[in-house]
């Protein structure tokens, strides 16, 4: 990993917060998300993971200022979002690709490039044009006839080029075929590396993020499950796996989820609170997600103060 991990020593003074989300909650009929308390340092990739309808777009929507919450406050760059979201120059410092991309559907990505320059005073045609190559934009057919995983792509080439530091990436590889999302990936991991960008992914495709991502948060229903360096949920974290005798030695309280299996039951353990004897196996970010987002009363801690 690059970096330092949630719960460690505090950063030095040259660490520098991306985002910061403080207590943020909002209530729509029949839906609640959070309070979610959730925060990021510059150089790092934050992978937000959860079912369609946990909360993702709303979350980012709140960290953008596109939703006033009832609760809480959001921080990007250093500046309060409430005070800064109308402000161009603020709104330049951070790249978006929505997972709905609404540009004009007559204009192609080269007549695109015209209005982004208008738009973003430190606007990188050079690198716009780079990355239409890189992901295969076609250049000349409109918005309106390319693909949503080319919709996406351009937004993407966009979101790049006006001098961001931060990028937020909804669904950020839904509809885009292996191959793709690799290159996406790789772009995305080039774009933190100096430690001065920052970016925050949504999205569904559990795998993606843990092949990027420096830091997971598990979103389930609104509510924050768990969120920690990616490592350090991986070492934290295992499987075992037999039937109830086999699994009679595993004290109660290091079982954190479970589940039936065809040849008795699978358990997620936390592996520090198992004696020595007991070896668990390796556990993915996908596996993790779901033991934990059906296990009732989940009682894992979901801080995420990191900056």
């Amino acid at each position: 990993m690059r970096h330092g991990s949630i719960g460690a020593a505090a950063p030095g003074p040259e660490a520098r917060c991306a985002f910061a989300l403080s207590g943020i909650r909002r209530s729509f009929p029949g839906f609640t998300l959070g309070p979610l308390d959730l925060s990021l340092p510059a150089g790092c990739i934050l992978g937000l993971v959860g079912e369609n309808g946990a909360g993702k777009t709303t979350a980012i929507r709140l960290l953008l200022g596109m939703l006033r919450p009832d609760a809480g406050e959001a921080q990007v760059l250093g500046e309060r979002v409430d005070a800064a979201r109308d402000n161009c120059a603020f709104r330049a410092r951070v790249g978006v690709v929505p997972d709905e991309i609404g540009l004009p559907p007559d204009m192609s990505a080269r007549q695109l490039a015209g209005l982004f320059r208008r738009v973003f005073p430190a606007w990188d045609g050079g690198a716009y044009r780079g990355y239409l190559d890189r992901l295969a934009v076609p250049a000349d057919k409109p918005f309106s006839a390319l693909s949503s995983g080319t919709r996406k792509k351009l937004a993407l080439a966009a979101a790049l080029s006006h001098g961001a530091e931060l990028l937020v990436f909804d669904e950020a590889t839904a509809g885009l075929d292996p191959l793709v999302r690799d290159d996406i990936l790789t772009i995305l991991m080039d774009f933190t590396r100096d430690g001065a960008h920052a970016a925050l992914l949504s999205s569904h495709i559990v795998s993606d993020l843990e092949k990027a991502c420096d830091y997971i948060a598990l979103l389930h229903a609104g509510r924050l499950l768990l969120c920690d360096e990616k490592d350090r949920l991986l070492e934290r974290f295992g499987l075992l796996r037999g039937g109830a005798a086999a699994l009679a030695a595993v004290p109660a309280a290091a079982v954190r989820a479970r589940r039936a299996t065809p040849y008795g039951a699978e358990l997620l353990v936390e592996r520090a609170l198992l004696p020595a004897a007991l070896r668990a196996d390796p556990v993915n970010i996908e596996d993790l997600f779901i033991l934990l987002a059906r296990e009732e009363g989940c009682a894992c801690d979901a801080s995420a103060d990191c900056c």
